[in-house]
């Protein structure tokens, strides 16, 4: 019976140690969201992603063009008495070529923009982690906490602004070092996004 009390002695004490290092734990919150809007790096993967979006918008349009205009040729009989069998065939064939670029850009178009998120989100999640890491260290805090975790949090405890002004200069090194994502380098023309559309395929 004396060895038991003792253990349970020694539980609780662990336990109540335990309890109190998690409550004297200085800890940060951080905005992703706002990281992502407001740091420099931020706002270029916006830009860039926002540009993939409209290029990849112009190469479906470009497409859907195309077809119809070479549609509208099959509804002119003029025309099609003009040509010799092998040139229709070859017009019907590019035209059933078109249609399947068509479906597959249209069927890849979401896929194509969320790898392209998931990559910035990636990129930005390390980046992120390296400078709340640097403000953690400067203000001597236990931990940094992505602020969606929380109900509540202090607002003297909300080190987001912090972490964008690290977060900043991390953009700053990479621009000089072109050490920069893809995604951040310069927006691919459309025949490089034709690529990456035929490789997610």
């Amino acid at each position: 019976m004396k060895k038991f009390k003792s253990s349970l002695f020694l539980a609780l004490f662990l336990l109540g140690g335990s309890a109190f290092a998690a409550d004297s734990a200085l800890i940060g919150v951080v905005n992703f969201a706002t990281c992502i809007t407001d740091s420099k790096s931020g706002k270029k993967e916006q830009e860039n992603m926002e540009n993939i979006r409209n290029q990849m918008g112009t190469l479906i349009e470009d497409t859907e063009k195309e077809f119809k205009e070479l549609s509208a040729k099959f509804e002119d009989t003029e025309f099609l008495d003009s040509l010799s069998p092998k040139a229709e065939e070859e017009l019907n064939l590019k035209r059933q070529t078109l249609a399947e670029d068509l479906e597959r850009y249209k069927g890849q178009y979401y896929q194509v923009l969320q790898h392209a998120q998931y990559q910035m989100i990636q990129k930005m999640s390390g980046n992120i982690a390296k400078a709340a890491e640097t403000v953690a260290k400067l203000k001597k805090l236990d931990y940094v906490i992505n602020k969606e975790a929380c109900f509540y949090i202090r607002s003297d405890l909300d080190v987001t602004a912090s972490v964008i002004t690290e977060l900043d200069k991390i953009y700053e090194t990479q621009s000089k070092n072109k050490k920069l994502s893809d995604n951040s380098e310069e927006v691919p023309d459309l025949s490089s996004i034709d690529e990456t559309i035929k490789q997610a395929g």
